[in-house]
């Protein structure tokens, strides 16, 4: 992105008629823009990512509540969590 701000800004003072504040001011513009339109990009990718996380987890964390409520026990709740999430990573790369 430095490079291609860098660019343009040569290619803008060449023009004799364009004053220099006025072409920091348009390139910070253009910055602006391709970083936001990159930053949403990344936050949507993470918000599908978390969200099949959770469609493929969502099985596991329901076992792990129900064995934690009928026992009582942290750590048998955190076995069945890691055995039926194992299963499910399993089931859904086998799919594929």
């Amino acid at each position: 992105m430095l490079a291609l701000e860098a660019f343009l800004i040569s290619l803008l003072q060449a023009s004799p008629n364009v004053p220099f504040v006025v072409v920091t001011k348009i390139l910070t513009g253009f910055a602006d823009l391709f970083g936001g339109v990159i930053l949403l990009i990344i936050g949507i990718l993470v918000i599908v990512v978390v969200i099949a996380a959770a469609i493929v987890l969502l099985p596991a964390i329901i076992v792990a509540v129900v064995v934690w409520f009928l026992t009582g026990s942290f750590f048998y709740a955190g076995i069945a969590f890691l055995a039926v999430a194992l299963i499910g990573i399993i089931a859904v790369a086998d799919d594929e």
